[in-house]
């Protein structure tokens, strides 16, 4: 399914605040289809669905992203509506059970799929998916462990992944020694990232 299908399908639309920059929210009569950073790859860009920001589903999907960038939660519950093929649906799912804290590898997903050999395919499904954050693709690493591609970029995907413990924050140069760095962590929230 392309993304003109999807924004085709989308019956109501809201642009929400974040510390990682805007993203748009969009849903289908069945559910939450898209969350897409802004200038993110995939990014569907203008969308015909009317603009409700007081539409009960996007409004709780608004809520349950900001107690996730609050620390508060990491658990999201909005009905989806997934739009893609089968094999990208596959792996969307796949996704949604790797917990916050943990990361996988593309080769993990390929091989929980039964198909061990598309990992490649995987990795282009993976950067398909239209439903960021709440469907973690920034959860999914090189099987080195290293950080690859995000769809939202790299800084956003190392910000995510600190959030939620999986990745240690690099360290900052420090401006008066060693105890004014460690209260400067103490008092931090969401890793900061430029939008």
């Amino acid at each position: 399914m392309s993304l003109a299908t999807l924004a085709a399908a989308c019956t109501a639309q809201t642009t929400i605040a974040t510390p990682l920059g805007p993203v748009l929210l969009a849903r289908t009569e069945i559910g939450l289809a898209g969350a897409w950073f802004e200038g993110q790859k995939a990014h569907p860009g203008v969308l015909a669905a009317p603009r409700r920001d007081k539409d009960p589903l996007l409004c709780e999907a608004a809520r349950q992203l900001d107690d996730y960038f609050a620390g508060r939660s990491s658990r999201f519950d909005v009905p989806l509506d997934l739009h893609g093929t089968a094999f990208q649906r596959k792996v969307w799912q796949a996704l949604l059970g790797i917990a916050s804290g943990h990361t996988s590898s593309y080769a993990d997903i390929a091989r929980q799929l039964d198909s061990p050999q598309a990992v490649r395919a995987v990795g282009a499904a993976v950067g398909r998916n239209p439903v960021s954050v709440l469907v973690p693709c920034h959860r999914v690493v090189g099987s080195d462990g290293s950080l690859t591609g995000y769809a939202g970029g790299l800084p956003r995907k190392s910000a995510l992944l600190q959030l939620e413990g999986a990745l240690e924050a690099p360290p900052q140069p420090s401006r008066g020694g060693v105890r004014a760095a460690a209260r400067r962590r103490a008092g931090r929230g969401m890793p900061g990232v430029a939008p």
